[in-house]
């Protein structure tokens, strides 16, 4: 304080012998200004116009403290908002998942809806299974369920899904089965137009949208958006299953058949839970003997 004093060429007055009496004067000066300003108008005005002269210097005295306050609140209110952004970033994230997962559930949910009334059209006990695997060659279309001998499958039952027939078991073991769809090159199914009752063989072509009736007349009465359900011939199938819908009927004067396309109701690429038809083993027909 001494040494700020020196810099500055202020003297104590406090310094000497004199310094009691100084002290003195000071303590009476500072007594008597507050008296008068206690009953004094004029004292108190001066007083006014005083601190109205001191108030630039006042301000000029708090700009770097404010300042200072206003740097600390930018950083500090910056730093806030980074961590409130990260936050509101993940909590947005976790919110996108639980949707896309609540999503999921009702897309599930409205599958197995359907599923549950697909069985109530099939007179036959069935059992709901899940798809666990698909065959990776493409020339095979198969699937693998979750269940085998264990559960009592056996070769040739029919497997539904909610919109009608998918395939039949052709290989089983001890805890899972695999099902050959009818879309697969092998696989042929009877069946029938629901609309006249005009029977022939859906054949597999190898593509998971379309099957082919095969030798179907060029007289034949079929029409596009006519229901191809299974016939009940050959012992597999029971008869009634929604099999396809005819997608397109090509006939060439000059060819005794006419080409007939269907596309399949079931939903062979997407279907997950499916239904496994419970027959009597009396009515089911081991699948190397169908023909």
């Amino acid at each position: 304080m001494r040494e700020l004093a020196r810099r500055w060429g202020i003297k104590s007055i406090f310094r000497g012998r004199s310094s009691g009496r100084r002290f003195f004067i000071l303590l009476v000066i500072a007594f008597a200004l507050m008296v008068a300003d206690l009953y004094s108008a004029k004292v108190r005005e001066s007083r006014a116009y005083l601190s109205l002269l001191l108030t630039p210097l006042q301000w000029v005295v708090d700009v770097p403290s404010r300042f200072a306050g206003e740097v600390s609140d930018i950083v500090v209110d910056r730093s806030l908002l980074v961590k409130e952004n990260a936050k509101l970033k993940s909590e947005a994230l976790l919110l996108e998942r639980k949707v896309q997962q609540n999503d999921a559930l009702w897309l599930e949910n409205n599958r197995l809806r359907q599923l549950l009334k697909g069985s109530q059209r099939v007179d036959e006990a069935v059992e709901l299974v899940e798809l666990i695997g698909v065959n990776p060659d493409p020339f095979q279309h198969q699937v693998i369920i979750n269940r085998g001998s264990e559960n009592n499958v056996v070769l040739g039952q029919p497997i539904l899904d909610a919109g009608g027939v998918m395939g039949q078991v052709t290989e089983i073991s001890y805890y899972t089965s695999r099902v050959m769809l009818i879309t697969d090159a092998r696989h042929a199914l009877p069946v029938e137009i629901n609309r006249n009752g005009f029977r022939t063989i859906a054949i597999g072509k190898g593509e998971l949208d379309e099957l082919e009736l095969d030798h179907v007349p060029d007289t034949a009465d079929i029409q596009e958006n006519d229901l191809v359900i299974t016939s009940g011939l050959g012992g597999r199938f029971p008869r009634g299953y929604p099999v396809a819908v005819v997608s397109e009927v090509i006939r060439d004067p000059g060819q005794q058949f006419a080409r007939v396309r269907i596309k399949p109701t079931a939903l062979l690429d997407k279907s997950r839970h499916l239904l496994l038809v419970n027959m009597p083993e009396s009515k089911v027909i081991p699948f190397e003997e169908v023909k």
